[in-house]
């Protein structure tokens, strides 16, 4: 594993991207979750990449995680400022089905760690996975404290002992910090999943598949109306991904 690492490393502005296609990053998926030990995933958007330049920790982190998968169109369009080759890009919320999937087939506990100020709580994301997924075993709850220091988050170790994966959508780098907070052995993999539950309990539909693959999927999201209650963290969030971070990679020197 350790050898496979070193020939697929890529950065993007000093962040690691794990330069896999999706048959290899799910077959790490598998091997995360059979190995007896704590694995942290991350889904690497230019956001995750503009954050890390001005947070030190949340760097940090992304660079010590066991997988980042690039998630987001401009990922791909800065291997190609580079004149390399993305193997893969993987939207978080497509990442999130495959390990639902395998935790369907080896009947797995998850523990959601969920954003009570968000669109879904834990309870519909609770029935959502479950209806689709009924082998996995659930628990977690409804939390208001995604935005508070990471040191200062009371642990739910003991209950994380009973859960295989956890998963937290307070978006980054929350999400992340807060992760990394709570290493556990009997959690063999950790992702943040940002506004992935809202598309499986329904509360937000995802872009035409179009849209997706030629990166309009932001221009989807500003004209569904659940998304209007967090309108200036949208805009500063599409700010970010088409203007700021092109701009960014647009003068770095190789």
């Amino acid at each position: 594993m350790e050898e496979l690492n070193k020939n697929i490393k890529e950065e993007v502005l000093g962040v690691r991207i794990d330069n896999l296609d999706r048959f290899e990053i799910i077959d790490r998926i598998k091997f995360f979750l059979s190995e007896p030990k704590f694995h942290q995933i991350a889904t690497i958007n230019p956001e995750f990449i503009l954050e890390a330049q001005k947070n030190p920790e949340f760097k940090n982190i992304l660079n010590a995680s066991d997988l980042n998968v690039a998630d987001g169109f401009g990922i791909k369009l800065a291997f190609w400022r580079f004149g390399k080759n993305l193997k893969c890009r993987l939207a978080g919320a497509d990442l999130m089905l495959e390990i639902l999937k395998i935790a369907n087939e080896k009947k797995l506990g998850i523990f959601l760690a969920i954003n009570k100020d968000g669109l879904s709580n834990f309870k519909e994301t609770c029935d959502a996975i479950s209806k689709k997924y009924p082998e996995i075993k659930i628990g977690g709850y409804d939390l208001n404290i995604y935005k508070n220091n990471s040191t200062s988050i009371q642990p739910y170790m003991e209950e994380l002992k009973n859960y295989n994966l956890l998963f937290c959508n307070f978006g980054a780098p929350y999400q992340e910090l807060f992760i990394n907070s709570q290493k556990c052995d009997t959690i063999r993999l950790a992702m943040g999943v940002g506004g992935s539950f809202d598309f499986l309990t329904g509360k937000v539909r995802r872009a035409p598949k179009f849209m997706q693959i030629i990166g309009l999927e932001w221009l989807w999201r500003i004209f569904q109306p659940q998304e209007w209650k967090f309108k200036k963290e949208r805009l500063k969030r599409i700010l970010n991904a088409i203007i700021i971070f092109p701009y960014k990679i647009f003068f770095k020197k190789k």
